[in-house]
């Protein structure tokens, strides 16, 4: 191996065994807990007990992970919608007013969970938000509170995700070839088939990349869903939040956050031999 070739290698082991250490550490932690048998003194004792999956294999937390893995989907789906069109629009600025557009974007990428969840919960509420507006301007009878609520934690995570969606679109969108835009515009085909024919399919990696990391981010979100959901819309995460803090159940948390682990390791993998798949 050349010189070069080995200097490549050797400043990549610094980041590697960073991101090895702090992720298979915490891991195999988690991963010794998740089997670890339950002792007198309320905590728990290492060793090999399955009994901690097996509550997991009931429909109740069954439900809960497939119904985390459709809401991640539906948000994934709806941030992507949303942010394609208006990062293509985007590319076709002016760079100065690009650069202000993703400034501000990135601006609200600064806000946190907490408070994205807070303030749709004003918004959404009964005496200061939409309702009371709808009954000042007539649209009806008296204010009312749209939370809690499934359509409240979709509108919050859609925007909390929607500026992710822009910034991963951003750079395959802007370093698309616009020559074979104006060539299918030449052969005829209009504005609205140009951007399905040929943006789209040129574009589709950074769709399916960018959906997937919204689907994860989405995936471990607590507390939109804790805050403007009622309990049947709480998802995986707010659950495994529950039994490590609120029922100090460390085991079973554990568990639930393995299983978490393994759905978001599967999307992923499935995504990726679908794409290979469309390659060949």
């Amino acid at each position: 191996m050349s010189k070069p070739g080995i200097a490549r290698y050797v400043a990549l082991v610094p980041s590697s065994v960073m991101i090895g250490v702090f992720f298979a550490i915490p891991f195999a932690l988690i991963l010794a807990v998740s089997v670890s048998s339950p002792a007198d003194d309320a905590d728990f004792r290492l060793g090999f007990d399955l009994q901690h999956f097996q509550r997991f294999a009931t429909w109740f937390y069954i439900e809960r992970a497939l119904f985390s893995a459709g809401l991640c989907a539906l948000i994934a789906a709806i941030s992507m919608t949303i942010a394609f069109p208006f990062t293509y629009f985007l590319t076709t600025f002016k760079r100065r007013s690009q650069d202000w557009w993703l400034i501000y974007i990135l601006a609200q990428l600064s806000l946190s969970e907490v408070l994205i969840a807070f303030s749709w919960q004003i918004l959404l509420s009964r005496t200061a938000g939409v309702g009371n507006i709808l009954a000042w301007v007539g649209i009806v009878e008296k204010s009312f509170s749209m939370t809690p609520s499934a359509g409240a934690v979709i509108a919050a995570l859609v925007y909390l995700t929607v500026p992710f969606s822009v910034l991963l679109l951003f750079p395959a969108l802007s370093r698309m070839d616009r020559s074979l835009l104006e060539a299918a515009r030449t052969l005829g085909a209009s504005p609205m088939r140009t951007f399905f024919t040929v943006v789209i399919p040129i574009t589709r990696p950074a769709i399916i990349s960018g959906g997937v990391t919204v689907f994860v981010l989405t995936l471990g979100a607590i507390i939109v869903p804790q805050v403007l959901g009622a309990p049947q819309h709480w998802t995986l995460s707010v659950l495994i939040t529950d039994q490590a803090i609120f029922n100090f159940n460390m085991p079973f948390a554990s568990a639930l956050a393995v299983v978490l682990l393994a759905l978001s390791a599967s999307v992923i993998a499935a995504v990726s031999w679908l794409g290979r798949r469309r390659e060949v």
